[in-house]
């Protein structure tokens, strides 16, 4: 393999992985920030995102936030 194309390789996955991680705080600080404090609804979105990692703020971003934006306005 060329060592350019390897180069280039190795960039696209640091930046995947960088896109991985704010991505990941996003959704991480918008669930404390705006997810109500009544239920245990905030603990477990939480609990999910920091053992699941960017699968549970996936599946925060696309199940939760669009529910609570409709619900709060937040």
């Amino acid at each position: 393999m060329d060592s350019a194309i390897f180069g280039l390789l190795i960039l696209a996955v640091v930046a995947f992985m960088i896109l991985q991680l704010v991505m990941w705080i996003w959704m991480l600080v918008d669930c404390l920030q705006n997810e109500p404090s009544t239920g245990n609804d905030k603990v477990v979105w939480v609990l999910l995102m920091v053992f699941l990692g960017i699968l549970g703020s996936m599946l925060y971003y696309f199940i939760r936030r669009p529910q609570r934006i409709d619900q709060l306005g937040q």
